[in-house]
């Protein structure tokens, strides 16, 4: 059965980005709203995000936005777009301010002010040594957030469709977007929203690798959709790798740790980072830390010459341990069977955060070709590619871009459907829809979806991963390939329609391949090592050839994948080599 429901503004994606979005539409008068999320919305992995969340508040000593933006463009490795970028760091301080009357129960300093704690990349001066930027709610920020948002979205009456999996966006005639289908988990029946402005905010992509802080629903589901209608895809060859993941399981030990102390060590109890980043340290920005941490293990310096380090918070001691990393402390004890007030915690990196994703500019709207507006359709969160962190993002900055572009989002939107009329949808508007599931449905014998899940996410941690070569990318490209032709003979053993979550699993898989593909083309056409992106066979940044955004477009299912570039946009910040 089909449904249709008529809105003005429609918002993909319950977590932060999405709720701040729903917030300030639902500010406008006569301005109906709803949020539609594949899952119940303060489920949404915002709330994984634990060390804090930055701007240059000065609470604790002087700190300016553009030190902010300074350490940002940096940490970008001066790919990042510098007039966005400023935006996000001058909007910080209102922004966190909000956020705090809003009723965020941040930590507090003992003369009443939000605390706030070093992270990593983030300094004074310009780089001379760690700030106190970051301004946390215990090892529990995200979660803090996504709830004081979700609050407020009830309390301003914004109308939720939770566990609706969106599987389409629609465009009308004209071009214009003007809705999303959605799939209701409940009981299989498609439902066709109709809107003048759809946003976006549904996530990243880190199941496409084995060893990942991402939740089982991050799989790239808007970033994949858009793709598939045509729409480029920016700098997706940049994926951060978190310097700290609990060994094997990649559930994330926040920066927050590093922030309040805590030291990398190897298998002979050095403190190795010193000799990465002398001035920084175990603060360094992630991609560093991450690189460092790999060769230490790829040398044999790993613990008991195994795949991790030690992350040694022993000396802090318990006062600190348990009152602002309380999460952190029932992790370890939990999945590792380890307690860190008194024993160090083994970790190696894992995938985190997606850089690259769907173009949009400062206001949210998404640009088809990287360049034009599409109308109607906008993106926000790490869905989207504004682009604030470039080729590496700095810790904090996600949950920041998150309600910096969650809130310009839906001022945006506001404003444009106040002049807007509704666009008239196409003659079939779910036909798309309707023939990937039946397709899926139709597969009598086959393979499992999670068979060929864990062989790409394997590839993909292989070669395509925290150090790459072209022979390694070549090579995961053809075995990614390979599996896009076997994802046709998938077979979903459920054929029923309610709580289906057998067809939606496999449904998202090719999600991750169509995105797996994408990101190793792109990665394997960049010759050079930037940011995340570190290839062993152009180890140089090469501003010459490379001071330049990629953008990937297929224009039709199966066909060639084009490469386009934009330029990166400089304002203050000239290009120089990253020392940390």
């Amino acid at each position: 059965m089909i449904h249709t429901h008529t809105y003005d503004a429609l918002v993909v994606g319950g977590g932060g980005a999405g709720l701040m979005t729903a917030i300030y539409l639902s500010r406008q008068p006569n301005l109906r709203t709803a949020v539609i999320s594949k899952l119940y919305p303060t489920r949404s992995h915002t709330g994984a995000a634990q060390g804090g969340v930055c701007a240059a508040l000065a609470n604790l000593e002087e700190d300016h936005p553009e030190w902010h933006a300074f350490d940002t463009v940096k940490g970008s490795d001066y790919l990042g777009d510098q007039d966005a970028i400023e935006i996000m760091c001058e909007e910080a301080v209102p922004v966190i301010i909000e956020l705090e009357h809003m009723g965020l129960p941040f930590s507090r300093t003992p003369d009443g002010k939000i605390a706030q704690r070093p992270f990593g990349g983030h300094t004074h001066h310009f780089g001379q040594g760690p700030v106190r930027r970051s301004c946390y709610a215990a090892d529990r920020t995200g979660h803090m957030i996504l709830q004081t948002l979700y609050q407020n979205c009830i309390k301003q009456g914004v109308e939720f469709y939770d566990e609706f999996q969106v599987v389409d966006l629609i465009l009308a005639d004209d071009g214009r977007c003007c809705g999303v289908v959605a799939w209701e988990v409940a009981t299989g029946d498609l439902h066709v929203f109709h809107a003048k402005a759809v946003e976006f905010a549904t996530g990243g992509f880190g199941r496409v690798w084995s060893i990942t802080s991402n939740a089982h629903a991050n799989t790239g589901d808007g970033v994949a959709i858009a793709y598939r209608r045509g729409i480029a895809l920016q700098d997706m060859e940049f994926y951060q790798f978190h310097p700290t993941g609990i060994y094997r399981l990649g559930i994330l030990i926040t920066e927050g740790v590093r922030g309040e102390g805590g030291i990398l060590r190897n298998d002979l109890g050095e403190r190795f980072m010193e000799k990465y980043a002398p001035t920084m340290k175990d603060l360094a920005s992630r991609d560093v830390v991450s690189r460092a941490i790999s060769k230490e293990i790829r040398d044999g310096r790993g613990i008991n010459g195994k795949k991790y380090v030690y992350l040694d918070a022993t000396h802090l001691g318990a006062e600190v341990i348990e009152g602002k990393l309380p999460d952190i402390a029932d992790f370890c004890r939990t999945y590792l069977g380890v307690d860190p007030v008194k024993d160090p915690m083994p970790i190696q990196p894992t995938a985190h955060y997606a850089m690259g994703g769907i173009p949009t500019d400062i206001d949210c709207r998404v640009l088809r070709d990287g360049r034009n507006v599409l109308p109607g359709f906008y993106a926000a969160g790490e869905v989207a590619c504004v682009s604030v962190h470039g080729a590496n993002r700095l810790g904090t900055n996600s949950l920041l871009d998150l309600v910096v572009f969650g809130r310009r989002g839906g001022l945006a939107m506001a404003e444009f459907c106040k002049t807007a009329d509704l666009p008239p949808l196409p003659r079939n508007p779910t036909e798309f829809a309707e023939a990937q599931f039946s397709k899926l449905l139709s597969v009598q014998k086959g393979e499992p979806a999670a068979r060929l899940r864990e062989e790409m996410q394997d590839v993909m941690q292989d070669d395509v991963g925290i150090y790459r070569t072209g022979e390694g990318m070549t090579s995961a490209l053809e075995r990614v390939r390979a599996l896009q032709k076997r994802f046709d003979g998938v077979v979903v053993g459920d054929k029923g329609t309610r709580y289906n979550t057998d067809v939606l699993e496999a449904w998202e898989l090719g999600n991750l391949l169509d995105l797996a593909e994408v990101t190793t083309v792109a990665a394997l056409n960049r010759t050079e090592s930037r940011g995340a992106h570190m290839r062993e066979d152009y180890e140089k940044r090469n501003d010459v050839e490379w001071m330049k955004h990629t953008l990937t477009t297929r224009a039709t299912e199966g066909g060639p994948i084009d490469i386009t570039y934009k330029p990166v946009t400089l304002t203050k910040f000239e290009p120089k080599e990253r020392v940390y």
